[in-house]
């Protein structure tokens, strides 16, 4: 069988694109990373012969999803579980959330201590609908405990009811004083933009970031000792920059850009942040790498690893940036860490096969493929039904 392939382009055509076959990914059980923490933000795999078709509670395939696990934790990444990535509003009911925050808390305690390993999203997406105040809180209590109980780490997830309840600032402030001042360790306090959810405009009370900002940074140095660090994801360096230098000490700021991680990882020679990413779903093997170069101090070799990625990452987020996982999950079929190329709520079908067919490029480019010969038989089997003869 020819390597060369026939990928369909956003215009209309085809091109003849012959695969790279490099694969720059670093062997797992690295030493641990020194310099920076790292969460990859993972994916569930959906069972294949499971009804997860839109609308329809998920049938996830646990052992694949805990396989993958697995494949992170090996990396030396720590896992942000059940959260945006995990398509969490997005087809992720609360009893499937709540079976894989147990399952991942589970498998992290096999290997060590839960609350570093595993950080697990709390929210209020099992409420339904037209919450007051109260019983956001109320809704939010009861998440906070299932993760607390499993052992991983909180995140306090942005709520969509939360965003239509408040009238301003101090509900805001009310409903995370009120969190805040239950939880039994520090935690990880979540600003999702509305380019990732457009149900959260608005989120801390402002549609003006810079007045948005000044309610979110109060809220931490009043709990400074409650917060282990902050994940925005905003996609805006610049904000991000700003907000870092402004944290508290001791308070983390855990990059969720994935348009401009490399260069807020690596830093401006005063501050850089952490990560809290999903595009490290899709390049972890690459990033560990990236990640242990910088440690020794070579940003050379850093660079030279994570650039490639970008073009890749740039792609996946593109509008409508909440699609997204779309190609995380094709990347872990590409690349052999999954059976099928299935998702919750039939969301494999978000993205068009030119756009996927571009990922596969991209991805074979920035030394993501192991296994070349396999990524071009499943890109293959993936262009044969949609009628492409490559």
């Amino acid at each position: 069988m020819s390597a060369r392939l026939l990928l369909p382009t956003t215009t209309g055509g085809l091109e003849s694109y012959e695969p790279t076959g490099v694969y720059r990914g670093a062997a797992p059980g690295g030493p641990a990373f020194t310099t920076r923490t790292a969460y990859a933000a993972a994916h569930v795999v959906a069972d294949p012969f499971g009804d997860n078709t839109p609308g329809r509670p998920a049938v996830v395939d646990w052992d694949a999803t805990l396989a993958f696990r697995r494949h992170l934790w090996s990396h030396g990444f720590a896992i942000a579980d059940a959260m945006d990535t995990a398509q969490r509003n997005m087809g992720l009911d609360w009893q499937a959330t709540a079976e894989l925050i147990r399952r991942s808390a589970a498998e992290a305690a096999t290997i060590g201590d839960p609350y570093t390993l595993l950080a697990c999203g709390a929210g209020t997406d099992h409420a339904g609908l037209d919450l007051t105040i109260d019983q956001v809180i109320a809704a939010y209590t009861e998440q906070v405990a299932l993760v607390e109980e499993s052992g991983a780490k909180v995140v306090l997830m942005a709520s969509r009811q939360l965003a239509a309840a408040a009238r301003g600032p101090q509900d805001y402030r009310r409903v995370y004083d009120a969190l805040l001042g239950q939880v039994r360790r520090p935690v990880v306090l979540h600003w999702l933009g509305d380019v990732f959810d457009p149900a959260l405009a608005g989120y801390w009370g402002s549609r003006d970031v810079d007045e948005a900002t000044a309610v979110f940074l109060d809220l931490v140095r009043a709990h400074a000792d409650r917060v282990d660090g902050v994940k925005v994801s905003l996609l805006d360096r610049e904000h991000e920059v700003r907000l870092r230098a402004e944290l508290p000490d001791g308070v983390r700021l855990y990059t969720g850009d994935d348009f401009h991680y490399p260069e807020l990882i690596r830093g401006d020679g005063t501050h850089f942040s952490h990560a809290l990413l999903g595009i490290f779903d899709a390049i972890a093997p690459v990033a560990a790498g990236a990640l242990r170069a910088l440690d020794a101090g070579d940003a050379a070799a850093y660079d030279a690893l994570l650039a490639p990625t970008v073009p890749l990452s740039r792609h996946l987020f593109g509008a409508p940036t909440y699609h997204y996982k779309t190609g995380i999950v094709f990347l872990a079929w590409l690349t052999g860490l999954q059976d099928a190329f299935v998702m919750v709520g039939g969301a494999q079908a978000a993205r068009s096969v030119p756009h996927l067919a571009r990922a596969y490029r991209l991805a074979d480019v920035a030394g993501l493929l192991p296994d070349a010969d396999l990524a071009a038989e499943r890109m293959r089997s993936l262009l044969a039904v949609a009628g492409v003869r490559a």
